[in-house]
């Protein structure tokens, strides 16, 4: 019991002060905050709150970077589908053949998958590449583990390459050490 009458005795203080806490004078102390300002042109006051200047730096910046991305935007699309249009289907003539973004029907897809896209057969001979890529890199890893294999079958050290030495460069300097040589006369 003694730590209840211990919490409760700041409550007893605090409701001793609520009458006076009640006044209109000491609301407005409490809810807002008010400068007096010198002069003797009547009663001059202005209220204290908080900067807004973030939220508003913040505002202005997102409607400008909206209105630059979304107006073009909003042109763009009005142009191609006021002016330009969907796609007309029609005959292929004889011994042409359509390019990819040809199948396209809206003009705004047409310009994507020209520009843009990779067509359906770039994507398939690139992944033809890496298919091939990793099944050699497979023969390599499968050649050099016969390699290994081998080599600690038939106690082998660990020289399973060969270098070749570019026999030019033996000749040059072969030939420059008979002319040193010969200058000598030994």
């Amino acid at each position: 019991m003694v730590g209840w009458s211990r919490l409760l005795s700041p409550a007893a203080k605090f409701a001793s002060y609520r009458a006076v806490l009640q006044e209109p004078a000491c609301r407005n102390a409490l809810h807002q905050q008010l400068r007096r300002m010198g002069g003797d042109h009547g009663h001059h006051q202005m209220i204290i709150k908080p900067s807004r200047f973030q939220w508003d730096k913040f505002k202005d910046l997102l409607h400008f970077y909206v209105m630059l991305g979304v107006i073009p935007v909003t042109a763009l699309v009005l142009y191609a589908n006021i002016f330009v249009g969907p796609a007309q289907l029609a005959e292929i003539p004889e011994g042409y053949e359509p390019k990819h973004w040809e199948y396209e029907k809206h003009p705004i897809s047409r310009f994507i998958s020209r520009y843009i896209l990779n067509s359906d057969q770039q994507n398939y001979e690139k992944s033809l590449h890496y298919l091939y890529e990793e099944n050699e890199k497979a023969q390599i890893r499968l050649l050099e583990d016969e390699v290994r294999r081998k080599m600690s079958e038939r106690n082998d050290y660990q020289a399973y390459y060969y270098r070749p030495s570019v026999a030019k460069y033996h000749r040059i300097s072969k030939e420059a050490a008979d002319e040193l040589e010969a200058l000598r006369g030994d």
